[in-house]
């Protein structure tokens, strides 16, 4: 996990060097430049794979190519086995390799690779940059100063113009623009039984588990007590001799006590937190400064996110969470009141499309603020084309109409009863600490104050919490285009 910088255009390098010192905590490993004429790719590191010899940009044999990488390549090594045959490696990265796979297939590389990632390549003056499926990573680009600027945190791209989020499952040169090279998967003939689909979910997502376990660092799981990161973490426990877990909350939370409860039952080495309501007020502003959101489910969420990051940066420097199931196998309440399958399956596309301004932005600057490298095995995309061609109607299809039903079955007796059919909660609701921050919205805002900028602000504002989340955000970044900030539909204000 890194953070990556480009600029075509001309040889300044004054936007490249600004970006690089900008998002030192998503690299504090080391740094990099490398220049053709028109073209500057910058790179800050997180060492990972090939700890010692990985540093980037890396060029390949002729000196005329290099490549800027944030993100991993889990099916590297197999890559590699095919193309030693054809080029000479100097590291041990999967950055290498995917620099040899372009310069083979050019963007059909695409094609080949298993991962998350944001990165460009540039070839004789030629310029490639491509982003994951999913948008698990972040990339961002603006024009600066008559050249066109790429950075992955939109904090880098001040004094841009022009804006815009690099969109999943794209990529881009600078002579032919955008070409999407990947859309969720539509709906497919199905053909397992439910018994084998189960085992199928089983097994995929256990392979997913175990190819996000390669790293040359130590790696760990986040545990709220919740199914989705149990399963995960009862997944990796049965890898790891010593598995490190971390959960935090309020004082009395019932993230805390299933956490406990989940540890105990893997004999996990766990780590918790327990904060307070001032200790959250008092890191609200850095909260928002890294997320770059005041949507206020995504902040409120947040909150807890960069408390259990600050928790594990001792420990562990990659991360295993739950993202995405959620998504794939309908896991909040509101979607059980669309009984309509077709709806409900458009619904579901649409979530995980939106994935990459929710719940995965939050996931991203919550670990990178503290140099942490997040993996979602819930996203890789094997899991994410089985979960789209199961009818939808199985995916909640209990009695009750409990939410993720499919997915809890096929777990079911793998996980403590109570972790397998735990209600569903969000990640603030969890931690204990859903209403804290509404109620300081509430007594710093008055009822007029918030009709007032309400009217003038230039997007939607849902409630005082959220006015309060939009005048730090406004604080941080007076110039950003609040269309830029994802919104999640799933909230309703309290009622006043």
């Amino acid at each position: 996990m890194c953070g990556i910088a480009v600029s075509i255009g001309n040889d300044e390098r004054s936007f490249i060097e600004t970006a690089l010192a900008t998002m030192t905590y998503r690299g504090p490993d080391d740094s990099g430049l490398f220049r053709q004429p028109g073209v500057t790719l910058g790179h800050r590191r997180l060492s990972i794979i090939d700890v010692s010899g990985g540093k980037q940009p890396i060029l390949n044999e002729a000196g005329d190519a290099a490549i800027v990488l944030n993100g991993e390549i889990y099916n590297f090594k197999s890559l590699r086995a095919e193309l030693e045959q054809r080029f000479r490696f100097t590291t041990h990265t999967d950055t290498e390799v995917l620099l040899h796979l372009y310069e083979e297939l050019g963007p059909a590389c695409l094609d080949r690779i298993s991962g998350m990632f944001a990165f460009a390549i540039v070839n004789k003056g030629r310029v490639f940059l491509a982003r994951d499926r999913i948008g698990i990573k972040p990339l961002y680009m603006g024009t600066f100063e008559g050249q066109t600027c790429f950075a992955s945190e939109l904090k880098c791209l001040r004094g841009c113009t022009d804006l815009r989020e690099f969109p999943p499952g794209h990529f881009y040169t600078h002579d032919g623009g955008f070409v999407r090279y990947y859309d969720l998967p539509t709906r497919q003939p199905y053909s397992l039984s439910l018994e084998e689909s189960f085992v199928r979910v089983r097994d995929l997502v256990r392979e997913a588990v175990e190819r996000r376990l390669v790293a040359d660092v130590p790696v760990g799981v986040f545990l709220s007590g919740g199914l989705d990161s149990s399963i995960i973490a009862a997944v990796m426990r049965s890898h790891h001799d010593q598995l490190h877990s971390f959960a935090v909350g309020m004082e009395g939370s019932p993230d805390l006590a299933a956490a406990r409860e989940v540890a105990q039952f893997l004999s996990t080495t766990h780590h918790e937190y327990v904060y307070t309501r001032e200790e959250m007020e008092s890191i609200l502003p850095e909260v928002i400064y890294h997320l770059e959101s005041f949507d206020a489910p995504l902040v409120r969420s947040s909150i807890p996110g960069f408390l259990v990051s600050r928790l594990a940066q001792p420990f562990v420097k990659v991360i295993l969470t739950g993202e995405g199931s959620d998504e794939l196998f309908s896991g909040y309440h509101y979607l059980k009141s669309i009984t309509d399958s077709e709806k409900l399956f458009s619904e579901l596309v649409r979530i995980t499309s939106g994935l990459h301004n929710t719940n995965l932005q939050r996931t991203d600057r919550m670990t990178m603020a503290h140099s942490l490298e997040a993996r979602v095995p819930f996203l890789d995309p094997e899991v994410v084309e089985f979960a789209f061609s199961l009818p939808v109607t199985i995916r909640q299809a209990s009695g009750d109409g409990i939410e993720k039903w499919f997915l809890r079955k096929a777990y079911e007796g793998m996980l403590p009863d109570g972790i397998v059919w735990r209600t569903k909660q969000k990640f603030s609701e969890g931690a204990g600490s859903s209403g804290v921050m509404e109620s300081v919205a509430d007594q710093a805002i008055s009822d007029r104050d918030f009709s007032e900028a309400r009217a003038k602000a230039p997007v939607e504002i849902r409630s005082k919490e959220e006015l309060y989340y939009y005048r730090l955000f406004r604080e941080h970044f007076p110039d950003l285009p609040p269309h830029l900030v994802g919104r999640t539909k799933d909230y309703t204000p309290s009622p006043r």
